[in-house]
C-alpha cells in the first residue's frame, strides 16, 4: 500500500471548501439551525475528518482544538471553521471547511520518509480515473536549487464511478445481512461513530471558544 511508504505519519492537512451562492446561504437546509445546525462542519468538515481518520487507521485523536474565529451566519450556523487534532504519539492533523471559499478538496499526508498529496479526494476531477502525487525520501539537490528525487504522479483507473461503487457496497452489505441471518457488518457503523465523535468534539471546542476538548471513546 502506498501509504506505507510514508513510514510514520506525523502531520495531516485537509481542506474542503466550496463557494456557495446566495440562494444556498439563505435557503439551504445546511444553513438552517432547525434543520442541519452543524453547517459547514457537519457537511464539508465530515469529509475532512473521515479522511484524516482513514490515514491513521481510524485511531481516535486524544484532543481537538478548534481554530479561532469561526464564521457563522445570522442564525449562528457555521459557514467556515476548522480544528487541529492531536494524538498521544505526537501525530497532528489540521482541517478547514468552508461554504465561502473556492472549490478545494485537498489532503496531504506527511511522514518521516514521504508525502502523499491528493487534490480531489472527495469528488475526482474525472469519473474514470483518480490521481495522487508521492514524494519519497525527498531532499535538496546538490546545489539546493530543487528537489531530488522529484515527486511521482500515480493514476488509478476505475471502470465505475464512486457513486456506483457505493451502491455496490450497499448491496453487498444487505446481501451479507441476509446470508448471516440478520446480523449486519460492524465496519461502517464503527467508522461512522468515530467520525461523529471527533466532529462532536470539534463542535464542543468551538462552543467553548477554542478550548481543548478530549475525544470520547
Amino acid at each position: 500500500m502506498v501509504i506505507e511508504l510514508l513510514s510514520k505519519i506525523s502531520q495531516i492537512n485537509s481542506v474542503f471548501s466550496f463557494r456557495a451562492n446566495e440562494d444556498f446561504l439563505e435557503n439551504d437546509i445546511r444553513v438552517k439551525p432547525d434543520l442541519d445546525a452543524l453547517g459547514a462542519l457537519g457537511d464539508a468538515g465530515w469529509y475532512c475528518i473521515r479522511a484524516i481518520l482513514w490515514a491513521v487507521d481510524y485511531e481516535l485523536p486524544k484532543t481537538v482544538i478548534a481554530l479561532r474565529d469561526p464564521v457563522k451566519n445570522r442564525a449562528g450556523v457555521l459557514l467556515a471553521c476548522g480544528a487541529t487534532l492531536y494524538w498521544a504519539d505526537g501525530t497532528t492533523a489540521t482541517f478547514s471547511c468552508s461554504f465561502l471559499a473556492n472549490l478545494t478538496m485537498d489532503i496531504t499526508l506527511v511522514g518521516t520518509n514521504g508525502t502523499i498529496h491528493v487534490t480531489d479526494f472527495i469528488l475526482p476531477y474525472e469519473e474514470k480515473s483518480v490521481e495522487f502525487h508521492v514524494a519519497s525520501k525527498s531532499n535538496f539537490n546538490d546545489l539546493h536549487t530543487g528537489w531530488d528525487p522529484l515527486p511521482s504522479k500515480h493514476v488509478v483507473a476505475t471502470d465505475l464511478p464512486q457513486e456506483a461503487l457505493m451502491v455496490q457496497e450497499f448491496t453487498r452489505l444487505v446481501q451479507g445481512i441476509r446470508d448471516a441471518g440478520g446480523k449486519p457488518e460492524g465496519k461502517w457503523p464503527a467508522i461512522t461513530r468515530k467520525t461523529q465523535l471527533v466532529l462532536d468534539a470539534v463542535k464542543a471546542s468551538i462552543d467553548k471558544g477554542s478550548e481543548p476538548v478530549e475525544v470520547a471513546s
